[in-house]
């Protein structure tokens, strides 16, 4: 028997041992690594668009390959890890996800930046719901809050510094560095797991019989929809042939995925766990954290960006107030949940998250860094109370056994939950900014004297940097414009953050409403 087998035949056992809680960070830090990786080059593609001499619309895809094939990995994890034993496995996936950060770095076109960013995706996607398994597997029932709580930091706190880290390396140093800076931490996972973990032997029947037919719906399913999501806006949506093409593809291999997990013997995953009412409410309660999470990690970027144009170090500096004070919080969770409810604790965590985002609903041109810095704390505050909690109402009902196929799920959940969240923030800021232009174009019609006296005094000022009177009314119309164009965008950013305000409403009374 192996020893994490010897815990969980246990589960009273208090003494972890140390091998164990090795093992438990060196799995914490390979999905730390993995989480980060999704959102550290997104300060960085100007410089790696320029230095490939890619496209913009190129330049895209060094995101959306990462996330298509995370999104593709997280599902198999649970049926390699069978096969292959976890220690190995994790071993496996974190040797190709080093070794893929360094071919990323040495990159020479922007095909070959797509296919790299595409392994590393596949790699570091395994190493998430693994670094799950190990809290549960590993960790008695009285330990796992503390388990919980640190993979809580590497879920909310990664992505919350990924783009300030990657900012601040490609600013300092060069773009490269976000890929050579995987490689330490990588080769300290390895020795970590290769030490703390037992040997398990290859399992070559669970490879034999595997449920190929879900593999490959789950891969075309995810996958395209994952492609849809990413580059729908881009696409302008359906009326593009492609992303019609991509969406027939999807719905059409999820469900023959579904239908064959359901009757399958040993199906890639148990969606059977969905009959679990607390499980599957919590799976809808993991889709809007994702949603907030990575959304609000989309967002705020760029409207600092776009309307108070902010470079990468300046963001940084603003979004770290989201991240850091987490780690004051978290450590003191695990003991709430001794005390208090995990659903209560998870109810307020969610309105806290709300409340953040509802204070910036009423934001204007004088809205800076500054001012959203309460809503950075508020947030930090409510992220740990979700993540910890949720964890423990999820996994309240789920046996040992079946932990893997609920890691997925769960992790499949926040993920999609994300990629849903993006693509409904860029499509509704192109529509929401085209309805407030118009609306704004309305009440100012050209007799309106405010408008003329606007213009005039516009002019005047073009006229007194040297322009003429012509090219001075240009000047000033176009000045005009942008002024509108801005103020149209900031009302846009505003309904996003209702929008996500009502989603985290609706997650905290779920929550609130399930069953002690």
């Amino acid at each position: 028997m192996s020893s994490a087998s010897a815990i969980n035949s246990n589960p009273e056992e208090t003494e972890v041992p140390r091998r164990h809680w090795i093992a438990l960070f060196g799995g914490l830090i390979g999905a730390f690594m993995a989480i980060l990786d999704i959102q550290i080059t997104n300060s960085s593609l100007k410089d790696i668009q320029g230095a490939l001499s890619a496209t913009l619309d190129e330049s895209s895809w060094i995101s959306t390959s990462y996330l298509v094939a995370e999104m593709i990995a997280i599902p198999l994890s649970g049926w390699l890890s069978k096969a292959l034993g976890k220690r190995r496995y994790i071993i496996w996936t974190t040797a190709v996800f080093t070794l893929s950060s360094l071919l990323c770095s040495f990159s020479w076109n922007m095909t070959s930046m797509i296919t790299f960013r595409a392994m590393q995706g596949f790699s570091g996607g395994a190493l998430i719901p693994l670094a799950f398994s190990l809290v549960i597997q590993l960790l008695p029932v009285n330990k796992r809050a503390v388990g919980m709580a640190l993979f809580g930091v590497t879920a909310t706190f990664a992505p919350s510094i990924g783009p300030t880290f990657g900012g601040w390396l490609t600013e300092n140093l060069s773009w490269h560095y976000i890929f050579y800076i995987n490689i330490p931490p990588a080769i300290l996972v390895i020795a970590m797991i290769r030490y703390g973990l037992d040997d398990e032997k290859l399992s070559l029947n669970t490879l034999k019989k595997a449920d190929w037919l879900g593999i490959i719906t789950m891969a075309l399913g995810l996958g395209c929809l994952e492609v849809v999501l990413e580059e729908g806006n881009r696409e302008e949506w359906f009326s593009s042939s492609l992303i019609i093409g991509l969406s027939i593809l999807s719905a059409v291999s999820l469900v023959y995925f579904v239908i064959n997990e359901l009757q399958h013997k040993r199906p890639l995953v148990n969606l059977r766990l969905l009959r679990d009412r607390q499980f599957a409410m919590s799976c809808i309660a993991y889709l809007i954290l994702g949603m907030a999470l990575l959304g609000s990690i989309y967002v705020l970027p760029m409207y600092l960006t776009q309307i108070q144009q902010y470079n990468a170090m300046e963001i940084g500096e603003v979004l770290m107030w989201m991240g850091f004070p987490q780690l004051l919080i978290f450590p003191l969770v695990p003991k709430l949940t001794q005390f208090i409810k995990p659903k209560y604790l998870v109810t307020f965590g969610f309105v806290m998250f709300g409340l953040s985002c509802y204070v910036n609903t009423h934001m204007t041109i004088d809205f800076g860094g500054q001012q959203l810095i309460l809503s950075m704390v508020l947030r930090a505050i409510g992220s740990p109370f979700i993540m910890v909690p949720l964890s423990l109402v999820a996994m309240k009902n789920v046996s040992n056994m079946d932990t893997p196929d609920a890691s997925t799920l769960t992790n499949v959940m926040r993920n999609l939950g994300g990629a849903f969240s993006i693509a409904i923030i860029a499509t509704l800021l192109d529509n929401k900014t085209r309805e407030h232009l118009a609306h704004i174009k309305e009440s100012l019609p050209s007799v309106s004297q405010l408008g003329w006296n606007t213009l005039h005094q516009q002019q005047a000022f073009f006229m007194q940097s040297g322009s003429d009177a012509a090219t001075a009314m240009h000047q000033a119309q176009a000045s005009l414009l942008a002024t509108m164009q801005r103020d149209a965008a900031i009302m846009a950013y505003n309904d996003v953050f209702l929008m996500m305000t009502a989603f985290l409403a609706f997650a905290a009374v779920l929550i609130l409403n399930m069953k002690d």
